[in-house]
């Protein structure tokens, strides 16, 4: 027992001991390069995760494909933290101090990254973050984290004012969820509200994972909704949609990105036709889209290139930005340069999302967002404006 306790706690001070700048060339071997990454790969938020996977693991293929960095081949450990904030931090620890991974690709959800920011900043790792683009990541700015996409706030924003516009004078319901995410678009919502005039004649918050929205809708209908913001990630926007259904009232409805996706569309039913949406990410069914999917097929399994969704595209493109600026500093890679060349690089085009770049002392690309609306005959969305 005594033996098994001093090894647990050696254990936990390998996990604790989370490097510094000084170790920057951790990962590279005379073969091969070290990535890592964190995401939900199960549970209903897996959805999102694995195609993200999908998406970092094709721009690894591409790569490798080409060469590689350095004449080395880059290799990919991914650690699936199932949407929980603890989870993400042990294997974020994991992959710093224990698998020594070169780069982070990725770092789970929006309050994951937050909770993750302190152990990233006194590493240094270069990080990307392109899955939950929060304020608090790029603001003030980190020096070795990148975020790649649109906040949610200023997504919501723009969903609102346009919203507003398209329905004036309407009776607006926002259910959100209670967390940083939630957050964020509550925080959008009140900026459009400066500028347009929205009358929200219901508003409340349900904890993450909440399946049953039966109370919240029957006063959706009873506050006579017009105007209905989803604020839920996958299940619960589902959820939401359905009981609107079953109680027979038909508001406008207007979910967020994370469920602008098609396995969303199809298990809500033909009621998610006219669900409006925002986004930076092309549609798959647009020629930016298709021709991603060509390319997809190129390197991925037929399995694969079926569970490909939006997140896939913002994994893509983020990792191949990371990947140039390490192809950059091949007669030097270490961590100051690929940081450097990320900040310094011209914009990466990936024909998904507008070119990505970092300007000098910023790190989020800031990437422009498009109104879109469901079309359930193709399970898709396509962009309104």
């Amino acid at each position: 027992m005594r033996k098994t306790g001093r090894l647990s706690a050696a254990i936990a001070a390998t996990l604790l001991a989370i490097p510094t700048p000084g170790h920057a060339e951790q990962g590279i071997s005379a073969s091969e390069i070290l990535l890592g990454e964190v995401e939900p790969l199960t549970g209903p938020p897996g959805l999102l995760g694995i195609a993200h996977n999908i998406g970092v693991r094709l721009a690894i293929e591409e790569a490798n494909a080409k060469g590689g960095v350095a004449d080395r081949k880059l290799r990919l450990i991914a650690e699936d933290d199932g949407y929980v904030t603890s989870r993400t931090i042990q294997s974020l620890r994991k992959l710093i101090s224990v698998d020594k991974v070169f780069a982070i690709t990725a770092v789970s959800g929006s309050g994951q990254a937050v909770a993750s920011l302190p152990i990233l900043k006194r590493s240094g790792i270069p990080t990307m973050i392109p899955i939950g683009p929060l304020p608090p990541l790029y603001n003030p700015p980190v020096n070795n984290v990148f975020v790649v996409g649109q906040s949610y706030t200023e997504g919501m924003r723009q969903l609102a004012l346009h919203l507003a516009t398209a329905n004036p004078g309407a009776k607006w319901g926002v259910i959100t969820q209670d967390d940083d995410y939630g957050k964020s678009l509550r925080e959008g919502i009140a900026q459009a509200q400066r500028d347009a005039k929205i009358n929200i004649v219901y508003r409340t918050r349900y904890a993450r994972g909440q399946k049953d929205f039966s109370s919240e809708m029957l006063k959706v209908k009873d506050a006579g909704v017009e105007v209905l913001i989803a604020g839920g990630i996958i299940s619960e926007n589902i959820a939401m949609v359905k009981e609107a259904e079953k109680l027979g009232i038909k508001p406008v409805i207007a979910t967020f990105w994370p469920g602008r996706v098609a396995p969303v569309l199809k298990a809500i039913g033909p009621a998610s036709d006219g669900i409006y949406a925002v986004d930076y990410v092309a549609p798959l069914k647009s020629d930016a889209g298709r021709n991603f999917i060509e390319l997809a097929r190129k390197y991925l399994s037929e399995k694969e290139v079926a569970r490909i969704n939006r997140y896939t595209l913002t994994g893509y493109a983020s990792t191949r930005a990371l990947i140039g600026a390490m192809k950059a500093c091949e007669s030097e890679l270490t961590w100051a340069c690929t940081i450097k060349a990320l900040e310094n690089n011209p914009p990466v085009e990936t024909g998904v999302l507008a070119p990505l770049d970092f300007p000098a002392g910023k790190r989020f690309s800031n990437q422009k967002v498009r109104i879109m609306r469901a079309d359930f005959g193709t399970l898709s969305f396509e962009p309104v404006e």
